[in-house]
């Protein structure tokens, strides 16, 4: 079986690229190097692929080129889509929401059309946590309401939720979509929380905990959630959402407090209300992708975060935060 992995430089999808060569598949992945984080870190990651062993295809190209297809290695019924590639900063997407709407819901429509012209059966989307409604306790199950996103971030990934279950309808492709929660690991992207706080603390400088530090998220290892995703792959039979979490809360100040250890180091900290399209609590139930994938998250986080923190130190020093103009630089 061929897999096409789009988004395949960035965290997850290189990840997802070499757990799906050391299973013996045959992968083509695709990026854009979209300028959403530095180039020079999306080709560190696909370096790691590349030196993967199996049969790997790269192409550069933009998944809303209409030329894709012509771009890629031929698909075929029994080959898979892993559709990833995404503008991803939720608080970003809300100075700049038609850059997201576009790459994310034209995107997707683009890598839809693909499959269905090629014949492909299996589709697996990059979904998000964020449709789910602010709630103050509880886990998230996928039958909670997905109808009131926050931010147009989280309104673009619910919208490619819905062509793709309009594409399941229309052309009886079999399509999971996959509501992501804070996935965190080695070749995490720089804007996400654990990256920016250890880029803060190795720098002396004072990290800003919103919502007082009390927001509570669920971390799941990056490892688990391409087994995850590998998973729905293999399983693909009609239309489905699950949850990849840890299935586990913990609150922002306690990431900090973990990193702190992994790190040895000591972090200097500011409390700020919440943000705008900030949910309070955000946790996963994880039930159904266990009873109907098979799914089981097994690195819990102390554990991952030392598994970061050891890449972390590894990398040769730079300010990635300043590449950006992120909090902090």
């Amino acid at each position: 079986m061929k897999l096409l992995v789009t988004g395949a430089a960035g965290f997850i999808g290189s990840h997802l690229c070499e757990a799906a060569l050391a299973r013996g598949l045959e992968v083509v992945g695709v990026d854009s190097f979209d300028p959403g984080y530095s180039r020079e870190l999306k080709q560190e990651n696909l370096a790691c692929v590349q030196r993967a062993s199996g049969r790997f295809t790269f192409v550069e190209a933009d998944v809303r080129d209409p030329r894709l297809a012509a771009l890629l290695p031929p698909l075929a019924t029994g080959d898979a889509v892993v559709h990833l590639a995404a503008r991803s900063v939720a608080r970003e997407s809300i100075d700049q929401p038609a850059a997201y709407l576009d790459i994310n819901v034209n995107g997707t429509l683009n890598v839809l059309e693909l499959a269905r012209n090629a014949g492909v059966r299996r589709f697996v989307l990059a979904g998000t946590c964020l449709v789910y409604r602010g709630l103050d306790d509880g886990p998230r199950t996928e039958d909670d309401p997905a109808d009131e996103p926050q931010t147009p971030y989280a309104v673009s990934k619910r919208a490619a939720e819905l062509l793709c279950h309009s594409y399941h309808r229309l052309h009886g492709i079999d399509v999971t979509c996959l509501r992501f929660f804070a996935v965190y690991g080695p070749r995490q992207r720089p804007d996400m929380a654990l990256f920016k706080f250890a880029e803060q603390m190795r720098a002396g400088r004072e990290i800003a905990l919103f919502d007082q530090g009390k927001a509570v998220r669920d971390f799941a290892f990056v490892d688990d959630v391409t087994s995850g995703i590998l998973a729905a792959v293999e399983r693909a039979n009609g239309y489905r959402v699950y949850n990849l979490g840890h299935g586990r809360p913990y609150s922002m100040a306690e990431l900090v407090g973990t990193l702190e250890r992994a790190l040895g180091c000591s972090a200097r900290t500011a409390l700020h209300p919440a943000q705008p399209g900030d949910p309070r609590v955000l946790y996963a139930s994880v039930e159904r992708a266990e009873r109907e994938l098979g799914y089981r998250p097994v690195v819990d986080l102390e554990v991952g975060v030392g598994r970061f923190a050891n890449w972390y130190l590894a990398r040769p020093t730079r300010n990635v935060l300043a590449d950006r103009g992120l909090p902090g630089s």
